[in-house]
């Protein structure tokens, strides 16, 4: 509760910093300008953005159950429409608890997928951000400083991940003094569950298989900057490929930080700050960023309520998972 009145109350300042001198007439004026093929292409694209992070997932899934394409893609839509539904993250755990619905994994393993998935996901996008500096040298110092910082964050943790996998128990022979001095009935539980995340992270020991979600990581992001590149289109904007990558970039940064459900607030600022970088008036900025997040999170909550009924989940039911785990173990 306390971290979703933070985030209420940062958005709302990123709202107003967003909407700060901002010229409603121009904004206006933009609405009716839009194209409405190049939306229509955009939605598209977002859509196989979706199909292939399914498909992706199932082959981080495949060393610990094959999973049906459309299990992955349903379970997928919805677990992605509770990221943007729920506060402080909580959505994260949907994808691990449903997936545990159509497969024999458990909760926490799926939950070690998903953090394979991110940090994948921070490599892709690191790649590109490189390969992007090779056009645009003189991007805003504070941007390649994030770039810095997150790619040092993501070796240290890909790091530790293999070092749980390839030396799972000397890793916990060392967590072990943390462990004990939990009680004992959680000191049992951690010990189960940390045997059960390592288990998702088995994927780094299948180069081949590792090598093909790192590829897909790759042409998931530069799918999602064509979108962005296709919406520069629908208002008229000429700006090249490379400044659909940097305001991506930069948007991924900006919904990074715990805000109101739906990243208002965040995702406006974010997408403003990335477009003024290449001379765009706030107001056509503003305008971009409305509709880009209207239609990305409108997708994902029409798939999402188009699979719900098959995929019912809570919180509590999350929980009782976890419990179920606990006492199986």
């Amino acid at each position: 509760m306390k971290k979703m009145i933070v985030g209420i109350i940062l958005g709302t300042i990123l709202v107003y910093l967003s909407l700060r001198g901002i010229d409603f007439r121009e904004v206006a004026d933009g609405f009716r300008q839009i194209r409405v093929d190049y939306v229509l292409l955009f939605l598209a694209i977002v859509f196989s953005v979706q199909l292939l992070r399914s498909f992706r997932w199932g082959l981080m899934l495949r060393p610990l159950d094959r999973v049906g394409q459309i299990s992955l893609f349903s379970v997928t839509c919805v677990g992605f429409l509770a990221i943007i539904s729920l506060p402080a993250r909580l959505g994260e755990l949907a994808r691990p608890y449903l997936i545990t619905k159509k497969s024999r994994i458990k909760m926490t393993a799926a939950l070690g997928t998903v953090l394979v998935e991110r940090v994948c996901d921070s490599v892709a996008i690191l790649a590109i951000f490189g390969a992007v500096l090779l056009f645009i040298p003189s991007l805003p110092q504070w941007l390649v400083r994030s770039a810095l910082l997150i790619s040092l964050l993501t070796f240290l943790f890909v790091s530790f991940m293999i070092a749980m996998l390839m030396k799972r128990q000397a890793a916990l022979e060392a967590l072990a003094p943390l462990i004990r001095r939990l009680p004992e009935r959680f000191a049992v539980k951690i010990d189960g569950l940390l045997h059960q995340l390592i288990d998702g992270f088995k994927i780094f020991s299948n180069f081949k298989l590792l090598l093909q979600v790192m590829l897909l990581s790759v042409l998931v992001w530069m799918i999602n900057a064509a979108a962005i590149y296709t919406l520069f289109h629908a208002f008229a904007l000429h700006l090249p490929f490379t400044a659909a990558t940097v305001v991506m970039i930069i948007l991924l940064i900006g919904i990074a930080i715990p805000t109101a459900p739906g990243f208002i607030g965040n995702w406006h600022y974010a997408c403003i700050l990335g477009l003024t970088l290449f001379g765009v008036p706030k107001s056509e900025a503003l305008t971009f960023a409305v509709i880009y997040h209207f239609l990305s999170i409108g997708i994902v909550v029409v798939l999402g309520l188009i699979f719900l009924p098959f995929n019912r989940f809570s919180i509590t039911d999350m929980k009782k998972e976890a419990l179920s785990t606990h006492k199986g173990l």
